[in-house]
């Protein structure tokens, strides 16, 4: 058994900390950025931020759904998101970049299965879930560019 790490890195054409506050707000922008494959979105405390909970059930593949119930933290200016039913943990980081944009970063990690089903979770989940995050977080521009023109 061995760690599944999946990382994903995108410029988003907003100001930190708009793009920090978008992330963080479970009940509004980040629930209307989320794509297909997060169903049953329902936030459970909070809403905003640390102390969040939040529901969802994550299609991988049409096969493999998991349920998760995600505690939101928020150390050190990251926003970290710890499934409390698995080993697995999302850390998204906002830095500056060039103009009023930002750079986002994601990084995932669990525990994954061992043996040949391990060698093929670590050699595909990864590039799954990346794209799966390139759409989050083409949405979520979507959704800060439109709230900032109107």
């Amino acid at each position: 058994m061995g760690q599944v790490v999946a990382t994903a890195e995108r410029v988003v054409r907003a100001p930190v900390g708009r793009v920090r506050e978008a992330l963080a707000d479970y009940t509004g922008a980040r629930s209307r950025a989320m794509p297909e494959q997060f169903s049953e979105y329902r936030v459970e405390a909070g809403g905003h931020g640390s102390g969040t909970r939040v529901h969802w059930r994550f299609a991988a593949t049409s096969k493999r759904v998991r349920e998760q119930e995600v505690q939101v933290s928020e150390p050190e200016g990251a926003l970290v998101e710890s499934d409390t039913r698995s080993s697995m943990v999302t850390t998204w980081t906002v830095l500056p970049a060039a103009g009023d944009s930002s750079t986002v970063r994601v990084r995932t990690t669990w525990d994954g299965a061992g043996g040949v089903g391990g060698f093929f979770e670590r050699t595909f989940a990864p590039r799954g879930l990346r794209r799966v995050y390139d759409d989050l977080l083409t949405r979520l521009e979507r959704e800060l560019v439109a709230s900032s023109s109107s």
